[in-house]
């Protein structure tokens, strides 16, 4: 099989995970949570939205994807969340690997701190560490993406998000993956329109996917949503929630696009 971006991005991850246990061991950051606040209900948010009418945003702070570079020369995290939460977003998604991404873990203290909506570590989660890392770094929900992980890990990451109290997104691309995070009983899947080894991108697989999936799990549309039309065109499909990063990254004026997005359906 062909080595693409997936295959170099679990590369790196593995070894970033392994001397990160080194410098800042799991039990340590478990001592440390537990005095923690509660999480920010991220499902909850979402679904009140939906339950109201009206569409549920994650706007997505990236700052450069290995796609597409640098998206936003004049990047400020927090900045931009605030302008997020003034665009009526229902949740915050924060990049926070480096090296393709340019994110960092900080980004998520720093506008949970700045902001109140719940935020979702962006990341290749491959380790239950990782988890433990993004509860202390005040996330409240992650990503686990079934094209990068086994069943079984993506098990042990649920089930050590579960013990956090954190919400769990189950990301697939296709009918093998939707089956796999089917079989985990989960309450979120997001589906990626962006097929990750090859980067074409279609809304169309939303659409496709969302019709073997129960109306009571939670749908998010990811990937290639780049304005009102596309809401709409999902909309029309009953998908009533989106991540969107690029299009919003771009926007000379966030909260005014964002606030176009969020209108009652």
């Amino acid at each position: 099989m062909k080595y693409n971006i997936l295959d170099k991005i679990k590369d790196y991850k593995v070894s970033e995970v392994e001397e990160k246990k080194l410098n800042f061991p799991q039990e340590d950051i478990i001592n440390l949570i537990k005095n923690m606040k509660s999480t920010r209900g991220f499902h909850s948010n979402l679904k009140e939205k939906n339950n109201n009418g009206y569409p549920g945003v994650i706007a997505e702070v990236k700052k450069a994807s290995p796609s597409k570079g640098i998206i936003r020369q004049d990047f400020n995290h927090i900045d931009i969340a605030i302008d997020y939460e003034a665009g009526n977003a229902s949740c915050i998604s924060v990049l926070t690997d480096f090296p393709s991404f340019q994110g960092k873990l900080e980004f998520l203290r720093d506008i949970h701190e700045n902001v109140n909506l719940p935020l979702l570590r962006k990341d290749f989660m491959i380790d239950p560490y990782q988890v433990y890392e993004a509860r202390f770094y005040k996330a409240d929900c992650i990503l686990i993406i079934m094209k990068m992980v086994n069943q079984e890990t993506a098990n042990e990451l649920y089930e050590t998000a579960k013990k956090m109290k954190m919400d769990v997104i189950f990301e697939i691309n296709n009918e093998d993956e939707l089956n796999m995070a089917l079989d985990l009983k989960p309450k979120i899947i997001g589906i990626n329109n962006r097929d990750l080894r090859t980067f074409k991108t279609d809304l169309n697989n939303s659409i496709n996917l969302s019709k073997k999936i129960n109306d009571d799990i939670t749908l998010i549309s990811e990937s290639g949503i780049s304005n009102k039309k596309d809401i709409e065109f999902l909309l029309d499909h009953n998908i009533k929630n989106f991540l969107i990063g690029e299009s919003i990254m771009k926007s000379s004026n966030i909260i005014n696009l964002l606030k176009s997005f969020t209108v009652k359906y």
